[in-house]
Parts: structure tokens; C-alpha cells; sequence
């Protein structure tokens, strides 16, 4: 079966650059970013329960925007006065640009990784500069972030959860209407299945995406099949796979 129309179940880039779109120019296919999950922030009475006193830390270790967003917010609902030596760590560029949504950027201690992961080489070293600080770590409820190579290091870090992921519901006539779905983890799977209870993926003639081992071993647990997975031997990313798999898909339809 020709696909035509893709889901990517993730926010619509920033930009006008993203190699989805050169996907979509390449093979003429549409493209439409549809998130499944979205991010919910935990009230302030919610967070007391955890009983985490936010000005005992010194830094703060960021992994996404929402991190962002919910830490600020929390802060002052709290009424808590962010002191200007708090130093903060993020794992990419463009998560540490997005601070200056809150604070001076160029007046504040601020590093950065490159790969967005947490064992990332520069990250790691400017957590090891650091080692003295009491580190905060804002996650989600679902999250798959592991401390323990940077406790492994000596570096003292608590995680706190500050937001919930939920399922971002279909409204009333939203169908389904795609010839391929993108997943990127559990509860993007959780939404389908919660949206569309009696979806049959043989039966809409839909293929299935997945990135990551949790993402595919969810497609799997809901007795679905996994067309495309990634990463994998030859393809890191998700394009990367995806445009493969078009181009094979666009040779077995010629020959």
C-alpha cells in the first residue's frame, strides 16, 4: 500500500527546517504533527507532597521545555525568589536557549550538552566542574531519565517530579485518517489505544513507527505489529529510518 499521509506524534517543529519536511518533498507524501501525549503541571499541593524544599539546591539539570515551564511556574507559585547563582545544565542548545524565556541568559551560569542525552561528554564535564552543587532534576511522572551514572560520580542529584504526562485526547470527529503513525514512547501507544479502542491495524491498512526499545515493545504488548524501528543498525534517528523505509517501500511498488 502507497503511503500518503504520515502522523508524527510530536510537536510541530519550531521551524520551517526539519528533515520531515525534506521527507515530505522527497516523497510527496503529507506530513501532519499530531502530539499523542502532552505534559500536565503538578499543583503546588501536589509537589509538597514529595516534601523536596527547593532552595536547598544550588543547580538545576534540565532535559526538555516542560522541565522548564514547570520548575518557573512551581517557583513562583511558591513565592521562592530564584537566587542568581543558580547554575543550570541542559542537555542541548536549544533547551538551554529556551531559558531566556525566564532569566537573563547572558548573566547566568548556564551549560549545555550536544547528543541531549545525560551521559553526554561536554555535559558530564561541566557536571564534574560542579561537583559541589546540590543538583534539582525536574522530570515528568513517566520518565525514563537514570541518575545513577551521575550519582556514580559523586555528584548529589534529586529527582523531582513537577509534571504528568496525559493522553492528548482526539476531539469528535478527528479520525484517524493516516497511512502511517509515528510513536516516540509507551504512552503514545496508551493514547491510541484510549482514543480508539477498537483500532485494528490490519483493518485501517495503517503502518506503525517506533523509536526507541519502550516505544516498540508497546506496540508489541498491544498485539499491534512494528513496521519500522529505530534506531537501528544503519539509521540513528527517526528520518533517517523513515526515509529508508519510503525508499524501499517506493522500489518494491516500481518493480
Amino acid at each position: 500500500m502507497k503511503i500518503k499521509r504520515i502522523l508524527v506524534s510530536q510537536p510541530k517543529p519550531a521551524g520551517d527546517k526539519s528533515p520531515y519536511y525534506d521527507i515530505a518533498k522527497k516523497y510527496n507524501v503529507e506530513v501532519v504533527f499530531r502530539p499523542f501525549i502532552k505534559t500536565e503541571g503538578l499543583t503546588v499541593k501536589e509537589f509538597r507532597q514529595s516534601k523536596i524544599n527547593l532552595t536547598d539546591f544550588t543547580g538545576v539539570i534540565f532535559t526538555s521545555r516542560a522541565a522548564i515551564d514547570n520548575f518557573f511556574r512551581i517557583c513562583e507559585e511558591l513565592r521562592i525568589k530564584i537566587p542568581d547563582t543558580m547554575k543550570y545544565f541542559c542537555t542541548t542548545e536549544a533547551i538551554a536557549l529556551y531559558l531566556q524565556k525566564y532569566i537573563v541568559y547572558r548573566k547566568r551560569k548556564i551549560s549545555f550538552g550536544v547528543t541531549g542525552k545525560l551521559d553526554d561528554a561536554a555535559l558530564l564535564a561541566a557536571l564534574d566542574k560542579n561537583n559541589a552543587e546540590v543538583l534539582l532534576f525536574p522530570v515528568s511522572d513517566v520518565h525514563k531519565e537514570d541518575v545513577s551514572a551521575l550519582e556514580s560520580r559523586g555528584l548529589n542529584v534529586t529527582k523531582a517530579v513537577m509534571f504528568r504526562t496525559v493522553s492528548n485526547d482526539f476531539q469528535p470527529g478527528e479520525d484517524l485518517d493516516y497511512d502511517m503513525l509515528l510513536f516516540f514512547s509507551p504512552a503514545g501507544i496508551d493514547s491510541l489505544k484510549k482514543n480508539f479502542p477498537d483500532f485494528k491495524q490490519n483493518k485501517e491498512h495503517i503502518y506503525l513507527g517506533a523509536f526507541g526499545p519502550t516505544a516498540v515493545k508497546a506496540i508489541e504488548d498491544a498485539d499491534l505489529r512494528v513496521d519500522l524501528a529505530a534506531p537501528n543498525e544503519k539509521h540513528r534517528s527517526m528520518t533517517a529510518a523513515l526515509d529508508a523505509f519510503l525508499e524501499e517501500m517506493n522500489k518494491n511498488e516500481k518493480s
